[in-house]
């Protein structure tokens, strides 16, 4: 019987507890010295604000920024601001320092891998490609492809009939208690939790249910 790991992105594959915030700030800073109206601090908080409003797959947040400053979109200044943005964020990004070996580990073992993420499907397969690690899964299923997203339990159904899988026989890997890990559990499959950071909400979750919890990646081979 054929058996399948999945895996989250951010914050389980790679490294994203730094990236992000340097690169919003490094695109604000970038707006700012090129005319908009506002102050480095405002502006930060002000666009925290839009992306918890609007969603962090949102693609218009410096044009809703610029907007609320200005009084209307500045194509300009969004344009710089995206292009900073994203230059900042590939220039950083980086697996973390065992996923590679890990990869090939549960390749030489035999399992068949996949990735379930929330987000837009062409900036999730991005990250794979530009960290060189598209090649190790097979199927790479996003909510913006199937309509659902994590925790719903038709995301990991989805993923599953791809990979031509049993839940019974599927682990998910992920650094998100309520939506990888509890999502997996309700859809039939077992869970291995990563780079977990404590919580009480959290805690009292994973005590009802037998799940392996890890410090870092690397220790996938300790437990597989």
């Amino acid at each position: 019987m054929e058996k399948a790991i999945f895996f989250d992105i951010d914050g389980t594959l790679l490294d994203t507890s730094s990236f992000v915030e340097v690169a919003r700030k490094s695109a604000i800073d970038i707006m700012i010295e090129n005319g908009l109206p506002s102050t480095k601090d405002e502006t930060y908080s002000l666009l925290k604000e839009i992306i918890a409003e609007k969603g962090s797959n949102y693609d218009k947040h410096f044009n809703v920024l610029t907007e609320r400053i200005c009084g209307k979109e500045d194509y300009r200044l969004v344009a710089l601001g995206m292009v900073t943005y994203h230059n900042v964020k590939f220039a950083l990004l980086r697996p973390f320092s065992k996923t590679i070996r890990v990869l090939i580990y549960l390749k030489n073992k035999g399992y068949k891998l996949g990735v379930i993420s929330n987000g837009i499907t062409k900036k999730q397969w991005e990250k794979l490609v530009r960290l060189d690690i598209h090649d190790f899964f097979e199927e790479v299923i996003t909510s913006g492809e199937v309509g659902f997203e994590k925790p719903q339990k038709e995301i990991f159904e989805e993923a599953l009939n791809r990979m031509g899988c049993k839940a019974e026989n599927s682990i998910m890997i992920g650094n998100k208690v309520e939506i990888d890990i509890m999502g997996a559990i309700h859809a039939g499959m077992s869970a291995i939790l990563v780079n977990y950071e404590y919580d009480p909400k959290s805690k009292k979750l994973l005590k009802n249910f037998d799940i392996k919890i890890i410090d870092n990646i690397g220790e996938v081979e300790d437990v597989l």
